[in-house]
């Protein structure tokens, strides 16, 4: 089969590699699409892993092949009754264990078994999705869903950004008509906009495009604003989430949401990234110098303010998820902009890499030609 494989930092190559093999109690899925994310993106720029992978993690297909009955295990996992062949699927890689000191904690993503990939097209597990066949190994059979007649694998791809969004939405106090900032209007920032917009809050988008800033507001944004004017708004806000890996962002939510609220990070996803404390002022005759700002900690402390993270996907939300896609109510089809054959995947890469004015949501799609 065709795959594209991850030999080294920004070296991707169209090769011809095995189909899996599965085992009992697996799957064998024909890939239909999968998504660009920028978890791939940044292992492939940066070598965070070693070669060689088959990235791409968004996965929706067809079931081929099931494999059931072994020497040694004579009853199917109670997860394959739910499949047949032909059966479109989509496919999730990550399930915790859910007995753990962290999925106890509903921490999954810090789940030693979740932090498994449990999908492959060859070499070490790493979502496989960029290649014509993936293996689904039996501990995250929990995870996969049935895409309804109606819905079309694009939908079924998104169902895992979805549920990254809905998780981190789900760790904020927010009450309905509460005002959340929502800095960044990507593909991520839209869906937080519509699922925010859908419980009732009323959102703050902002951008660096005015192009995105108009989608902000048909995905359901009160208002909606460039990054720099938000200062001027000076905006009473319950929460801020910060959906780029923008450390101004930060420090102006810090400011700007009042006492009792909340500052969640979303895409500040590199390690050994800080936040820096030291900024480059223009002085009264134009000359150059550095300014120091101080996180004032009172305002965590005495403000009652919280700085909170959510990373990944939580696995409990995806029946929630499901119906929220598949019946439309956030129709996640307006933010698929552009479509790549998998021998394009490079290019699919660089555009998610260099979005364009008019560039969301990139997909690859394994069976087009």
């Amino acid at each position: 089969m065709r795959a594209v494989v991850y030999r080294g930092v920004n070296d991707l190559r169209l090769e011809t590699v095995p189909v899996p093999r599965i085992g009992a109690n697996e799957l064998l899925v024909k890939v239909a699409v999968c998504g660009v994310c920028p978890t791939d993106i940044k292992k492939i720029q940066y070598g965070t892993v070693p070669p060689p992978r088959i990235f791409g993690h968004e996965t929706a297909g067809t079931i081929v092949k099931i494999g059931v009955g072994s020497s040694r295990i004579r009853t199917p996992h109670s997860a394959l009754r739910n499949f047949k062949l032909g059966d479109r699927v989509a496919l999730h890689h990550h399930v915790p264990c859910l007995k753990c000191h962290f999925c106890r904690h509903a921490s999954f993503a810090q789940c030693e078994t979740y932090k498994r990939t449990g999908i492959t097209a060859g070499f070490e597990p790493a979502g496989g999705g960029y290649a014509e066949y993936v293996r689904v190994m039996d501990f995250v059979l929990p995870g996969v869903v049935k895409i309804p007649a109606r819905n079309a694998f694009e939908e079924g791809a998104m169902l895992e950004p979805v549920n990254t969004v809905l998780k981190a939405v789900k760790r904020l106090n927010l009450l309905r008509g509460d005002n959340v900032l929502v800095a960044g209007q990507g593909p991520i920032g839209l869906k937080f906009t519509k699922i925010l917009q859908l419980r009732g809050i009323n959102v703050l988008a902002t951008d660096l495009l005015e192009s995105r800033l108009k989608l902000a507001k048909q995905f359901g944004a009160r208002r909606a604003c460039l990054a720099s004017q938000l200062s001027t708004l000076n905006p009473q806000l319950d929460s801020a989430i910060i959906a780029v890996p923008s450390d101004d962002a930060v420090t102006q939510a810090l400011h700007l949401v009042r006492g009792g609220g909340q500052i969640l990070l979303f895409a500040h996803t590199k390690r050994a990234a800080s936040l820096s404390l030291s900024a480059r002022r223009t002085g009264g005759e134009g000359r150059g110098e550095v300014g120091t700002f101080n996180m004032d900690l009172s305002s965590i402390c005495l403000d009652e303010k919280d700085l909170i993270g959510s990373y990944s996907s939580d696995f409990t939300l995806q029946a929630e998820v499901a119906r929220l896609v598949f019946s439309r109510r956030l129709d996640v089809r307006p933010l698929i902009t552009h479509r790549f054959p998998l021998e394009k995947t490079s290019a699919a890469i660089e555009m998610a890499v260099h979005p364009t004015p008019g560039s969301l949501k990139i997909l690859v799609h394994a069976d087009v030609a």
